[in-house]
Parts: structure tokens; C-alpha cells; sequence
């Protein structure tokens, strides 16, 4: 049986940052019980499913996955010890966590990169997008940024020289389409899709929506020199635990990489 719980928004909204964490799982800090890993449902809980039911007995790993769907829960209950890993995020959006929340959760290994896509379901070609067409983004300010680098990427926009992964809107110097932005959370893009000309949707959210960024983005994200690999983290520390480095040496095994490689058919590319 799969030991999966799925943790909604609502946690979010009742309160994931302080003492709604509580309701997350038992305490996962000591390295004697099963591991309970949180994650987004695709892909990240099913490579984990895959390797619960295929891998881990024979390494002598208790591993147990908790599903969510929102990209603050699995970090503060991984900062208090709700859950002993996480995987679902990159490094430019740990990086900004961590600063703003004041924690300390570091990467162990880097697994799969889902590439950013960008979706419509008016037009065929981002260059078909019309003047003052309304394009959804991403809210949070990586994937924001990682958005609007897509757009400026292939044309349609130009951003400010070195704005790196802090870009807003503010930062477009060129606009030759006129686009209106719409920020969503990013669980909200592909929703958005029959009320906006197009919008630019992180692959996990994609996936789950029944797009298939290899087939389905106008544009799509380049995987050469990516930062934006999804990984394996823990709050420091907790990298020596013996669980996370089992799990680490599977994750990363060749078994693992045939798995994505069958399974997402390109939409989802795995790092190592």
C-alpha cells in the first residue's frame, strides 16, 4: 500500500508557517524510523513511489512519501522536522526561501530538471501571441524571474541586463507585443489556460494538467547549463543521516534514470 498523504493548500492557508506543521506527520528528526520524504505529486512523488516499491527494500530503507501541492509546505516542514527530506524544488528557489524564512535546508543531490514551458490554447506559435495579449506567470519571485528569462529567451520580451533571478515585470525594457502579465500562483497557471492567451507553467504543474512539454510548450525551457534541477534536501545537518544517503545513491541510479527517461519521454530530463 502507498504510504501517501495528500496535504492541500488548505495547510498553507491554516497556517503551514507556524503551528499548522504539526499536522504534517510525526517527527522524522531521528534516524532510526522510516524516512518520510515530502514532495509535489508529479514527478517527484512517483520517482519516490518507484523507488519505495522497487528499490529501497533492498537497501534496508523505510521510505515513506507525503504528497503537496504548494511549493512552502514541504520546506517548513522539512525546517521543523515534520518530514525528513523534501524533493519538488531548484536551487535559485531554496536560496530565496531560505533568506526569506530564515531556514536552513540544503540540497544533497540533484535528480531531474522540468523544463518551463510556455502553453496556450489560442494560438499554435509564441509569435502568433496578438498585441496586448495576457500572458499568466508564476507569482513567486524565482519562477517569476525563470518566466520572464523564457520570454526574453525566444523574443517575445527584453529584460534589463543582469537581473538574474530577481526579474519582475518592472525590469522588461521591450514589449514589442505589448503584453499584459498575470501573476498566479504557480499551481494556478495551467488553470488558467482558457482565460488567458497563454501562460507560462512550471513542468511538475504541466505534467499534472495532462500537457506534455515535449510536445505541447511554444517554447520550452533549454536544459543546457540549467540551474533549475530538482533535488533531494534536508535541513543541514541531516546530510550524514544514513536514510537521506541511501536514498541519495538511489535516486541517482541508473535504474532510476531509465525510469524517467520511460516514463516522461522528455518532459521530464533527468541531471545526472
Amino acid at each position: 500500500m502507498r504510504n501517501t498523504a495528500k496535504i492541500t493548500t488548505a495547510v498553507l492557508a491554516a497556517g503551514a508557517l507556524t503551528l499548522g506543521l504539526s499536522a504534517c506527520g510525526a517527527d522524522s528528526s531521528g534516524t532510526d524510523g522510516p524516512l518520510i520524504v515530502a514532495a509535489s505529486p508529479v514527478p517527484h512523488a512517483e520517482i519516490l513511489t518507484y523507488v519505495k516499491d522497487n528499490l529501497a527494500k533492498k537497501e534496508g530503507l523505510d521510505l515513506q512519501v507525503k504528497e503537496f501541492t504548494d511549493y512552502v509546505t514541504p520546506n517548513t516542514a522539512t525546517q521543523d522536522g515534520s518530514v525528513g527530506a523534501n524533493y519538488f524544488q531548484n536551487k535559485p528557489y531554496l536560496d530565496d526561501f531560505n533568506k526569506k524564512n530564515g531556514t536552513d535546508i540544503v540540497p544533497v543531490v540533484t535528480v531531474h530538471l522540468e523544463p518551463l514551458g510556455l502553453y496556450s490554447h489560442k494560438v499554435k506559435k509564441a509569435d502568433d501571441l496578438k498585441s496586448g495579449a495576457t500572458v499568466a506567470i508564476p507569482n513567486d519571485t524565482v519562477n517569476e524571474a525563470r518566466a520572464l528569462k523564457l520570454l526574453a529567451a525566444n523574443g517575445l520580451i527584453t529584460l534589463k541586463a543582469g537581473v538574474g533571478n530577481g526579474a519582475t515585470p518592472a525590469d522588461i525594457t521591450k514589449n514589442p507585443k505589448n503584453i499584459k502579465f498575470k501573476e498566479l500562483e504557480a499551481a494556478q497557471t495551467p488553470r488558467s489556460l482558457d482565460d488567458v492567451d497563454a501562460a507560462v507553467v512550471n513542468g511538475n504543474y504541466a505534467i499534472e494538467s495532462d500537457l506534455k512539454p515535449s510536445k505541447d510548450a511554444l517554447v520550452l525551457e533549454s536544459p543546457k547549463n540549467n540551474p533549475y534541477g530538482n533535488f533531494l534536501a534536508v535541513k543541514k545537518g541531516n546530510e550524514d543521516d544514513p536514510r537521506v544517503k541511501k536514498l541519495a545513491k538511489l535516486l541517482t541510479s541508473p535504474e532510476v534514470k531509465k525510469f524517467i527517461q520511460d516514463k516522461y519521454a522528455g518532459s521530464v530530463l533527468a541531471s545526472f
